[in-house]
């Protein structure tokens, strides 16, 4: 059995997540927490509302905090080997942390800056993104360039699994996939409820910022490889900045890299953070593995019992 775990990225906060991780961890989720933020991360997690823990700039380091501090409640229990670890955008950074290539401050830091950077791009242009059902990268490159052919600006955004791409670009160019996404084969064109077009050319404003705050941080080498959304390769730790700043305009190749971690032996995933949209990609991507979901403190006796079964 090789082991690797996954950590979500924005879109799956919720209200009320970590509840049961305050009080058990406030060296991590407490005081100095929202020293860096400058906010009170168990109130924005506890209390919401809704509409402001979805923010950009809130849910980002909220969801790193969070999943994180269930990633250490986890490797607590489990102590077995983690042969890798990848996450989805945003999750990447978790990823990172739990590897030790970078510590839990200033990859907080990071991540609030890369928030905020992400969220001021995001408002300079009104955007969005568009999952296109049952398609594969090819039709979404040949969307992209039929767009392009009437000035439009639709780019590849997520290669997230078999059948889920996502698109971005305007508000127009979302308005028109939706319009002509079954003339162009498309089977569904689902618009995503995302403050802007992500992962794309429109996220280039949030570059600078995203690249200072990583000048800030140290980095040191990680104790198990961690797979590089961009790259979908293991991350070459002398160039870890720069390739975490091209992330913030680069396609995510989830499904790439989860077959890339298939390919080097891993056969068993484990999602930690909350949902658990990175099982559901990684069920869809390697149909053979063994995928546990740890979205709370609750299920971490399962999946280790589970784990310690199969090793």
């Amino acid at each position: 059995m090789s082991v690797a775990v996954l950590f979500p990225g924005q879109g799956s906060q919720t209200v009320g997540m970590g509840a049961e991780l305050f009080e058990e961890h406030p060296d991590l989720l407490g005081a100095r927490a929202d020293e860096i933020l400058g906010w009170s991360l168990r109130e924005m997690c506890l209390e919401g509302p809704e509409e402001a823990l979805t923010r950009t700039e809130h849910a980002q380091p909220a969801l790193f905090a969070i999943s994180y501090t269930l990633w250490q409640a986890f490797q607590g229990e489990y102590g077995g080997a983690i042969a890798g670890a990848a996450g989805h955008s945003l999750g990447e950074f978790t990823a990172l942390a739990a590897s030790g290539a970078v510590g839990f401050d200033d990859a907080l830091a990071v991540v609030s800056a890369r928030g905020r950077a992400m969220a001021a791009a995001a408002d300079a242009v009104p955007s969005g993104m568009a999952a296109l059902i049952g398609s594969d990268e090819a039709q979404g490159r040949e969307i992209a360039a039929r767009s392009e052919a009437v000035g439009g600006t639709l780019q590849v955004a997520n290669l997230n699994a078999p059948g889920q791409v996502v698109m971005a670009g305007s508000h127009e160019d979302i308005q028109w996939l939706e319009e002509h996404g079954r003339e162009m084969g498309v089977r569904r064109v689902i618009p995503l409820k995302v403050a802007g077009a992500f992962h794309s050319t429109f996220m280039q404003p949030a570059t600078d910022g995203v690249g200072a705050a990583l000048a800030q941080a140290e980095f040191s080498e990680p104790a198990f490889p961690v797979w590089s959304n961009t790259t979908a390769r293991p991350h070459d730790p002398s160039h870890l900045a720069e390739t975490l700043v091209a992330q913030v305009v680069s396609p995510v190749r989830f499904a790439e890299s989860l077959l890339d971690m298939a390919n080097a032996g891993i056969d068993t995933f484990i999602h930690v953070g909350p949902g658990d949209v990175t099982a559901g990609m990684a069920r869809r991507t390697v149909g053979d593995a063994t995928v546990e979901v740890v979205s709370s403190p609750e299920d971490i006796p399962g999946v280790v019992k589970s784990l310690v079964t199969m090793g």
